[in-house]
């Protein structure tokens, strides 16, 4: 049987780990660096963040298109939804949670000149505003910066721990280009505090089930 939402504008829409209930789709990019790049050819025509309800097939969209503004991929914690909305024309990123038929909730705002745009994103549960660029930065709901390695990756943060994955290759011929015999391609699950410092590392990979529960593969 094939079921339809009550409106189809032809999304792909993504599944939101944690919960059942709700997908999303974005209408456009959801890459809050790329406002810097559009902004220097005249702005942006804004994005819509949508959510689609299983339950209902209802669609949700907590705010109307508007210039110069996109949305991240939202998280599912603590029961709500969250996702952050930067809005380049009044210089600011806002994280909302939201749940359907209601109006959005503020939950704090950040200057634009505060932040780095660049992999700006909100992982949970709990929820945090992270980014990464040679530095992992988080601007809430704490204060937490040190740099990393180029192949390290925040995945979660839990317990006054910090979880990256880390990408590794080995065998890798430089001067030709090309893999050897004893070529390997893994990764490493780290867990550092908040100072920066490692507290643990091991090969493995992270994967979160659909019910939210991290695993190590």
């Amino acid at each position: 049987m094939i079921k339809r939402f009550k409106e189809i504008e032809g999304r792909y829409i993504e599944k939101i780990i944690g919960q059942d209930r709700l997908a999303f789709a974005h209408s456009n990019t959801n890459d809050f660096y790329d406002l810097i790049e559009w902004s220097k050819a005249g702005g942006y025509q804004g994005s819509v963040l949508m959510f689609f309800d299983f339950a209902s097939g209802n669609v949700y969209k907590p705010f109307a298109k508007k210039r110069n503004v996109v949305y991240s991929d939202p998280v599912y914690a603590e029961g709500f939804y969250y996702f952050l909305q930067g809005d380049y024309g009044d210089q600011k990123i806002t994280l909302y949670r939201y749940l359907p038929e209601a109006l959005p909730e503020k939950v704090t705002e950040l200057r634009t000149e505060d932040v780095n745009l660049y992999n700006l994103r909100i992982i949970g549960d709990p929820v945090h505003i992270v980014s990464q660029e040679g530095s992992f930065e988080c601007y809430y709901p704490e204060k937490i910066s040190f740099p990393i390695e180029r192949n390290e990756f925040v995945t979660f943060i839990e317990n006054d721990r910090i979880y990256f994955q880390a990408w590794v290759e080995e065998g890798w011929d430089e001067e030709n280009e090309c893999a050897t015999d004893q070529y390997k391609y893994y990764h490493k699950v780290i867990i550092k505090d908040y100072n920066g410092n490692t507290l643990s590392e091991e090969v493995g990979s992270f994967y979160q089930a659909a019910n939210g529960t991290w695993w190590i593969a």
